[in-house]
């Protein structure tokens, strides 16, 4: 401890130094000789300096007991375990919290005001630091699968080949310990470990191997695994580790006559004695956080097997922070918020009154910018955070990779991940030069979307698709669908519709209406608790049952986000008949339903007013191509005739009328669509009898494709308008 703290550049606590020295082997190596005044300093080939883009740090190394160290709740490779201080919605979380850290300040003012080279975290009690540490050991455990060979077994048989790396932290308890009979607390208030920032695996491993875990290594050993009587916790490493290791030489002497080659100390021979390198000191301890976490993020750019993509995505984007930071094009105060180390509330530009939904999006709209920088300088940097091509030669995969970490970056601020491949929907040739985007407040936007054409596509454009996947409406698309099913709205399975999160927002894009409502809801779902969302009827009113993917698929189905091939207007006759002129869309329709490309012009706009049969002794063709054989008055109801011209109804029809000619016309449309079921049925027998293949593959059979592909959304906007105006169908009685 002496010669490290005389050791130029090194600014490790004595705490930590005095916690590492009771684990190093020979630690006479790593000193020099004497100076002229007896001093001993750390030996110089022993010290390292270690660069990285956010920074750089002096690292010495050690030859230590095989049992040191303890795994990082803050190990990248599971990043997406932990509930995120980043997600303002902490109230609801299920997840375990991600503990905090912050500089570990100088104890003595006259050292100066600028921080030891470690980090300082809270806890609230003991349990809850063991709770933490022991479920970051697991979850390592559960993601182990991903790798291709047995670690531990690999250690066993092969020794450690590379070092870790282990940096100091403080876990100082908020809630006091308690006191025996004797009145001394049953355990320390505060607790120092050196956490891996390399090698939490292999420090895991390691530890299986012994029979210990990184919590008990860090908060104390119990004296069962110690050899030793009692239920005592032994909090001293200095103490446990020479009790371990006399229990260890002892059983390894008798495995070795015995010839017991699974004796917990024979297995552990290759691993007694391992490299370390600790991390002592850094010209800029504010950060040494984001350094040390820089120095492992490498690899992420050429990913390894045992990565998931969101921990990946996650890592990438903090790389690119983390350069910007460490060139000062970045605030630290922000990059803390972006990366997910901070709260998004003490962000400058976040509103006292902001909700979730405000702080949430807020923060995923600055982490956007800085992935697709505008900015020259910005535009180098993360080219080189990324080994990326040049700006003009930006591939696809590069412009996904960044967007994949955009969205794992911004699902922190959800309670759960998704799948990052979510935000693959940029056009390479539309990004290269950056995203330029208005930058006004989500509130704004989702106010005026419905008559703002630029708010409504930058909502759906950035927003969309994460708001659906963080309900688990939407999902990228996962390649083969074979066995994959949703629940459909009777409880039913039904199979999954294979689109493309493009496809989801085109789909939106065809029904603006509906869709500004869907987006409303999913915002004010967020705000009240990240409650299940509700769905919406065409005309954007709230329903009661909660949204799905099946819903989803129905409402904004799969052919309405494809690009439309131009379709030519229907033909009129040349003396513009009363048929012709009171059709949705011919000449005498005051509000047109439908585009001449056979979707809405405006989707959700008001249909024009319903035209009754003309009276049995009209003159006039049947409305809407109805034949004369359906009959030429409205069934059931009375409606006047009126004289050609003047308009579908009399001057001042009452109420009573227009429901009832409302109804009855539902009425015909429904024997309508049975005439045509029943003729379209007969068309298939004849040819069948006439060995026609395809009877209606010529001009006739596009003519009736377009007709009903005209007729189905006026038919879905009527009954969510009936739905409106009377109640759901379920309400209605049989």
């Amino acid at each position: 401890m002496e010669a490290a703290l005389a050791t130029p550049h090194v600014k490790s606590p004595r705490a930590a130094l005095q916690n590492a020295a009771a684990f190093l082997v020979d630690p006479e190596h790593t000193l020099s000789e004497p100076d002229v005044h007896g001093v001993r300093t750390l030996r110089e080939g022993a010290l390292r300096t270690v660069r990285t883009d956010a920074g750089e740090m002096l690292v010495v190394e050690v030859q230590m007991h095989g049992v040191a160290g303890v795994v990082w709740e803050h190990n990248e490779r599971i990043s997406s375990l932990w509930h995120s201080t980043a997600d303002p919605a902490v109230v609801g979380a299920t997840k375990r919290s991600l503990t905090r850290v912050r500089p570990w300040p100088r104890e003595n003012v006259e050292e100066g005001d600028q921080p030891y080279a470690a980090l300082l975290s809270d806890s609230p009690n003991r349990q809850w630091l063991t709770s933490n540490t022991e479920e970051a050991s697991d979850e390592l455990d559960r993601r182990d699968g991903l790798r291709s060979y047995d670690l531990k077994e690999d250690l066993v048989l092969n020794g450690q080949q590379e070092p870790g790396m282990y940096i100091p932290q403080r876990f100082c308890l908020v809630e006091q310990p308690q006191l025996n009979s004797e009145g001394a607390p049953v355990h320390p208030a505060e607790y120092v470990g050196w956490m891996a920032v390399r090698g939490n695996n292999r420090t895991k491993r390691r530890q299986d191997i012994f029979g210990l875990t990184s919590a008990e290594v860090l908060t104390g050993v119990p004296a069962s695994k110690l050899g030793l009587p009692g239920d005592e916790v032994f909090f001293d490493p200095q103490f446990w580790l020479e009790k371990l290791s006399d229990r260890l030489n002892q059983e390894w002497a008798e495995a070795r006559l015995a010839g017991d080659d699974e004796a917990t100390a024979i297995r552990a021979t290759n691993v007694a004695v391992v490299t370390a390198h600790l991390v002592l000191g850094t010209p800029t301890p504010e950060r040494l956080y984001r350094i040390v976490q820089m120095s492992n993020r490498r690899d992420h750019v050429h990913p390894p097997l045992e990565f998931v993509p969101n921990d990946r995505g996650r890592a990438l984007g903090r790389s690119v922070l983390g350069m910007y930071v460490a060139r000062g094009v970045l605030d630290e105060k922000e990059s803390q918020v972006l990366s997910g180390l901070a709260p998004v509330s003490e962000l400058s530009a976040a509103a006292e009154d902001a909700t979730v939904s405000e702080l949430r999006d807020l923060r995923s709209m600055m982490i956007l910018r800085e992935l697709f920088p505008t900015d020259p300088h910005k535009k180098l940097l993360i080219r080189r955070a990324l080994s990326e091509s040049p700006p003009s030669q930006l591939s696809s995969p590069e412009i996904n990779r960044r967007a994949r970490a955009w969205s794992a970056l911004t699902s922190e601020s959800y309670p759960d991940p998704w799948n990052p491949r979510i935000a693959e929907v940029f056009n390479a040739g539309a990004v290269r030069a950056g995203l330029e985007f208005s930058g006004r407040p989500l509130r704004e936007l989702l106010n005026v979307a419905d008559k703002d054409d630029d708010a409504f596509e930058e909502l759906v454009a950035y927003r969309a698709a994460h708001w659906l996947a963080a309900f688990d409406i939407i999902d990228a698309d996962r390649g083969s669908l074979a066995g994959q099913k949703t629940d459909d709205d009777d409880g039913a399975k039904a199979a999954r519709v294979r689109r493309t999160v493009k496809n989801h927002l085109n789909a939106l894009r065809s029904n603006r209406v509906m869709a500004v409502a869907v987006l409303r809801e999913l915002a004010r779902a967020m705000d009240e608790g990240d409650r299940r969302p509700v769905r919406v009827s065409r005309s954007g009113a709230l329903l009661i049952e909660e949204m799905s993917t099946a819903w989803f698929d129905r409402e904004f189905p799969k052919d309405s986000g494809k690009r439309r091939p131009k379709v030519p207007a229907p033909r009129q006759s040349g003396n513009g008949s009363a048929a012709a002129r009171n059709e949705p869309g011919g000449a005498g329709a005051s509000t047109p339903l439908f585009s001449p490309h056979g979707w809405p012009e405006q989707p959700g706009a008001a249909l024009p007013t319903p035209v009754p049969s003309p009276s049995a002794g009209a003159s006039t063709a049947p409305a809407v191509g109805v034949s004369a054989g359906i009959g030429a008055t409205v069934s059931g109801a009375a409606v006047p005739s009126t004289a050609a011209g003047s308009g579908p109804w009399p001057a001042e029809p009452t109420f009573e009328e227009q429901v009832d000619a409302a109804v009855d016309l539902t009425r015909q449309l429904l024997e309508l669509a049975e005439r045509v079921e029943a003729s379209l049925t007969a068309v298939s027998a004849a040819a069948a009898k006439a060995s026609v293949d395809r009877p209606l593959a010529g001009k006739a059979g596009g003519e009736a494709a377009r007709n009903l592909a005209r007729t189905l959304p006026s038919v879905r906007t009527m009954r969510d308008t009936v739905e409106d105006l009377g109640g759901r169908t379920g309400q209605y009685g049989a």
